[in-house]
C-alpha cells in the first residue's frame, strides 16, 4: 500500500483537436486545462494559473493548520496571488506576489509573521519547489473582527 503523502499520480488527456486537456489526480474532480488563443481556446486554466493556485493553496493550508493548532479563530481567509512573467521564452514567472487577508478576533501580526516564515521555510512543498527560481513576496493584512 502506498503512502499518498509520498506519492501522487496525475493524468491529462486531450479533449479537443487543439490544446484543451482534462486533468485529474487520484480520482479527484477533473479540471480543464487549456491555452490562450490562437493556440488554444481558453476553455480552462493555463498551467501557470494552476501554479498560482497551487502555491496559494499550499501556503494557505499550512497557515490555517498552524493557526488552528494555536487555538486561533478564523472568520475569513483569502490569498490573492499575482504572477509577473518574463518577456523572453520560457515565459516563466519572474516574480510572484502573495497577499494574505485574514479576518480574526485573535490573530496578531506577530502570529502571522512567525507562521508565514515557518510555512515558507519548512512546511509548504510548492513554495519550496518554486523559491530560488522565482522571487516570491508574501504580504498580509489582519482584519480584526469581534
Amino acid at each position: 500500500m502506498s503512502d499518498k503523502s509520498k506519492e501522487l499520480s496525475a493524468s491529462i488527456r486531450l479533449i479537443n483537436n487543439r490544446l484543451n486537456f482534462e486533468g485529474s489526480v487520484d480520482g479527484n474532480i477533473p479540471v480543464s486545462i487549456d491555452y490562450t488563443p490562437p493556440l488554444g481556446d481558453n476553455l480552462g486554466y493555463t498551467s501557470l494559473e494552476l501554479l498560482l493556485l497551487s502555491i496559494s493553496s499550499c501556503l494557505g493550508t499550512s497557515l490555517l493548520t498552524f493557526l488552528r493548532k494555536m487555538g486561533k479563530s478564523i472568520v475569513n481567509f483569502k490569498i490573492d496571488s499575482h504572477g509577473i512573467r518574463r518577456a523572453d521564452h520560457p515565459t516563466a514567472f519572474s516574480k510572484i506576489n502573495l497577499k494574505i487577508e485574514i479576518h480574526s478576533p485573535d490573530v496578531t501580526d506577530l502570529d502571522m509573521k512567525k507562521i508565514i516564515q515557518l510555512s515558507e521555510e519548512t512546511y509548504c512543498p510548492v513554495y519550496a519547489m518554486v523559491k530560488g527560481n522565482v522571487d516570491i513576496e508574501t504580504t498580509f493584512e489582519v482584519i480584526r473582527t469581534e
